[in-house]
């Protein structure tokens, strides 16, 4: 949908990361970004999925509403490993608790842009990040559908519905993790990607590829069910995230280019005095 799918060629960023008239933008790092946001748009979302994802988080506390009545007093929370229930909660928590987090989430991520010191950049992947904030809110919507499913007495197997979900997300993320340009909240930012054009690009390259794989790995607990397997997948994340860290200083340290992050310059002597 959204162009190439190769996460290691997207946008053809190269590895010197040079700098055009037509692609500006996406070269700019958070601070180049920076500098340029009072002059440039912020992100500006893609009117057919804002309107799908308001329609999504105003259904969430709808489907609620017309369940209160059949819902009983204790509705589940949470579920082990296993997919059996070990948390019941109250009627209101159980119904618009999820729905209420859902709709923090929304605001905080449609207005994070505005504030972000970096936001020039974001008019370069608006639709991916319009794209990334739909399909977190549908995960949230598939989760709270089988909390209330389960509400109602459909007893649906929760640990597979998440995984799968999850999984899927992920999947999407790796895919798109390319497109992503250098900003303050969002994509893979280490003190050496948010202070390399180059470690910015070559992280999110192999990040996509990680994060793909991470998904295919969660899909695959979602349809195998054992403890082992979802052990061995979040060892397999937490080690995936480390490689990322130290990859992005490996080529932060390749990069001629590279600028030391904002505000970590040497102070002089008059700043000293000043800050006294």
């Amino acid at each position: 949908m959204w162009g190439k799918a190769n996460p290691m060629t997207d946008s053809d960023a190269t590895d010197t990361v040079t700098t055009s008239s037509t692609d500006e933008g996406v070269n700019k790092g958070p601070a180049d970004a920076s500098a340029d946001s009072s002059a440039v748009s912020t992100y500006a979302p893609n009117t057919g999925l804002e309107w799908l994802h308001v329609a999504l988080v105003v259904g969430l506390f709808v489907a609620s509403a017309l369940c209160w009545s059949s819902a009983p007093d204790q509705i589940p929370m949470h579920w082990n490993v296993k997919g059996e229930v070990d948390r019941y909660g109250g009627k209101l928590e159980g119904l618009f608790l999820l729905p209420a987090i859902t709709a923090g989430l929304y605001l905080l991520l449609r207005f994070i842009p505005a504030v972000d010191p970096g936001k020039a950049n974001y008019v370069q992947f608006s639709k991916v990040y319009s794209l990334i904030r739909v399909a977190t809110t549908l995960v949230m919507v598939v989760v709270h559908g089988v909390t209330l499913a389960w509400a109602l007495g459909y007893r649906m197997n929760m640990g597979a519905v998440v995984s799968i979900s999850v999984g899927g997300l992920f999947l999407l993320l790796g895919n798109v993790m390319g497109k992503i340009r250098p900003n303050w909240f969002v994509g893979i930012r280490t003190p050496w990607t948010l202070s390399s054009k180059l470690s910015w690009t070559r992280t999110h390259r192999v990040g996509g590829w990680l994060f793909m794989g991470i998904g295919i790995a969660i899909l695959a607990c979602g349809f195998l069910q054992s403890e082992w397997a979802i052990g061995a997948t979040l060892v397999g994340t937490l080690g995936g995230t480390l490689f990322l860290v130290i990859y992005s200083f490996y080529v932060w340290r390749q990069d001629e280019s590279r600028i030391p992050p904002a505000g970590t310059l040497p102070a002089t002597e008059s700043e000293d005095r000043e800050a006294v």
